[in-house]
C-alpha cells in the first residue's frame, strides 16, 4: 500500500472531525513515459513521476475536495483538517475510523521495455509511412505510456488499491498534392505495454495512416443533402460516446443537462440497438480494476433493446438520487475529485453482416473513420468530421469522398437505426469533461441510419 492501514485510519478520522456523511483518500503514484518525433527526427523524449493524494468530504449534496503534493502523515493530516474546516458543520470531533479488508487487484504482467525499445517503436512506424510515397510530406509519430499505482479509502470501510498501465501510440501522416494537403491519423492504445505494439502491427498503423493521406487526395468533394449513412465498425464509437453516453452521466442527469433525463424505463432507441459501459473488458485503454472512488469494476447495460435501463454512477451523485455506485467514478489525477466519467462504451453486435448492410443500401455515405466534432448532450444535437469517407451507390461502394460532416440529433439517430452489424471496431480517446481528461475507448458494429443531414459540396 501507498500508505500503513493505520495512517489512512487516522486521516479519514480528521477529515470526518468537523461533520459530514462520507470521507474519502485517493493516493496515487503515477511514472509516464513520453517520445515525439517530427520532420523525421526525435523532438522530445520526456519521463516523469507525479505523486500526492487528495482528499474529498461529502456532506448532503455538498462536496469539499483538497489535494496535495506531501505524502507525510502530517501534510496529509492537514489536508484532512482543511477539508474539515472548510465543512464547519459543527464540533464532531474526531472519529474512530475502521477499514474493511483491501481489494488488491493484481500487477499486470506487461512488457515495459526500455526507452529504446520505445524510439525504436516510433522510428518503425515513420518509415513505414514515409514508404507509401513522394507524396508524403509529413510524419509525426508520438508514444506515451504510464503507470499508475491508487489507493483509497473511505469512511465507508472501502479500501483498494490498483495498479493500471496503458500505451498509446499516435500517427499523423501529411500528404500533398500542389496546393491539395490531406491528413491520415491512426491511433493504438491500450492497458498492456509493449506487448501492444509488435513490428507488424507498429507498420501496419503507419502504412494505414499513409494510405489515408493519400487516398483523400485523389477523393471528391462530398456532396451535401439528406441521406442514408452507414457507418463502419471500424469507425469506433464516436458517435455513441459523444450523441448519447455523455447523456448517460448521472451528474449531467443530476443537473438537467441530458436529454435522457427523466427517462428511465422509457424506449430512447431502436429496439436493435443496445448500450453497454464495461471497464472490465481485457486491455482495452479504458478498463480498469476499480474505479477511482474504490468500487470495483462491473459491466453496465445502459440501453437494452432501446429501452433506457440506467445511468452511469459515482457515489457522490448515487447518493443523491438513492442508487449505487455502477463503478464509474474516475478522475484525472489526485489533482481532480471523481465525477461520472465513460470507460469503454460501446453498441452492442446485431446478426447482419456489414457487406449486406451496404446492399441492401441504395444510396448514401458510408463512414470508415470519424474525425472531431461537438455535441450538445441538453438537445443531443450534433455535428461530426467524417475523416474517412465513400459513396453508396445501388448497393455498393465506389468512391471515396472529403470534406463530409454528419449533422443531427443522437436520441433521433439511434431510434432510427434500423440495420446492426455482426461485428465491431474499437477506438481509443482522451474524454474530456469538467476540465479533466481520462482514458476511453468506444466501439460499434456497423450500422445503418436511414437519414442524416451530410455536409459537403452541392
Amino acid at each position: 500500500m501507498l500508505l500503513t492501514r493505520s495512517d489512512v485510519e487516522v486521516i479519514l478520522g480528521e477529515a470526518l472531525a468537523g461533520g459530514g456523511d462520507l470521507a474519502e483518500i485517493f493516493v496515487e503514484r503515477r511514472r509516464t513515459n513520453t517520445i515525439s518525433l517530427e520532420g523525421e527526427r526525435i523532438e522530445k523524449v520526456n519521463s516523469g513521476l507525479d505523486q500526492g493524494a487528495g482528499i474529498r468530504l461529502l456532506a448532503g449534496e455538498s462536496s469539499i475536495y483538497v489535494f496535495t503534493n506531501d505524502l507525510s502523515l502530517a501534510g496529509l493530516k492537514t489536508a484532512a483538517q482543511t477539508a474539515a474546516a472548510a465543512l464547519a458543520e459543527g464540533k464532531a470531533g474526531r472519529r474512530l475510523i475502521r477499514l474493511g479488508s483491501a481489494d488488491d487487484a493484481p500487477p499486470p504482467p506487461v512488457r515495459k521495455g526500455d526507452m529504446r525499445d520505445k524510439v525504436a517503436i516510433v522510428a518503425a512506424a515513420e518509415k513505414e509511412a514515409r514508404a507509401a510515397g513522394d507524396a508524403i510530406r509529413q510524419v509525426m509519430v508520438s508514444y506515451g505510456d504510464n503507470e499508475q499505482e491508487i489507493l483509497v479509502a473511505n469512511t465507508n470501510g472501502r479500501v483498494a488499491t490498483d495498479r493500471r498501465y496503458r500505451t498509446t501510440l499516435v500517427i499523423n501522416v501529411v500528404a500533398g498534392d500542389g496546393s491539395n494537403v490531406q491528413t491520415g491519423y491512426e491511433s493504438l492504445g491500450g492497458t498492456q505495454g509493449l506487448e501492444l505494439l509488435s513490428v507488424d502491427k507498429v507498420r501496419e498503423l503507419g502504412a494505414r495512416a499513409a494510405r489515408r493521406a493519400l487516398l483523400l487526395l485523389r477523393a471528391r468533394p462530398a456532396p451535401a443533402g439528406r441521406m442514408a449513412v452507414v457507418m463502419a465498425g471500424e469507425a469506433g464509437g464516436t458517435m455513441i460516446h459523444e450523441a448519447c453516453g455523455h447523456g448517460l452521466e448521472a451528474d449531467i442527469v443530476g443537473k438537467e443537462m441530458s436529454v435522457y433525463a427523466g427517462k428511465l424505463g422509457q424506449r430512447v432507441a431502436s429496439e436493435l440497438v443496445t448500450v453497454i459501459d464495461d471497464p472490465t473488458l481485457p486491455g482495452k485503454y479504458g478498463s480498469y480494476s476499480c474505479d477511482d472512488e474504490g468500487t470495483p469494476a462491473q459491466k453496465t447495460v445502459l440501453i437494452e433493446n432501446g429501452i433506457l435501463k440506467t445511468y452511469m454512477y459515482d457515489l457522490e451523485w448515487a447518493r443523491r438520487q438513492g442508487k449505487s455506485s455502477t463503478g464509474n467514478g474516475r478522475r484525472q489525477s489526485f489533482h481532480f475529485p471523481p465525477i461520472p466519467r465513460m470507460s469503454n462504451t460501446y453498441l452492442a453486435p446485431g446478426d447482419v453482416h456489414p457487406e449486406e448492410i451496404i446492399a441492401r443500401t441504395e444510396r448514401g455515405l458510408l463512414v470508415k473513420r470519424m474525425g472531431g466534432g461537438q455535441v450538445n448532450p441538453t438537445t443531443g444535437d450534433f455535428v461530426f468530421e467524417v475523416a474517412e469517407g465513400y459513396l453508396i451507390e445501388r448497393g455498393k461502394i465506389t468512391v471515396p469522398v472529403r470534406g463530409a460532416t454528419l449533422s443531427g440529433n443522437g436520441p433521433q439517430a439511434l431510434m432510427a437505426v434500423d440495420l446492426v452489424g455482426n461485428d465491431l471496431g474499437f477506438a481509443i480517446g482522451t474524454c474530456g469533461k469538467d476540465g479533466q481528461g481520462v482514458p476511453v475507448s468506444d466501439a460499434q458494429p456497423t450500422i445503418r441510419i436511414p437519414e442524416l443531414v451530410v455536409g459537403g459540396l452541392l
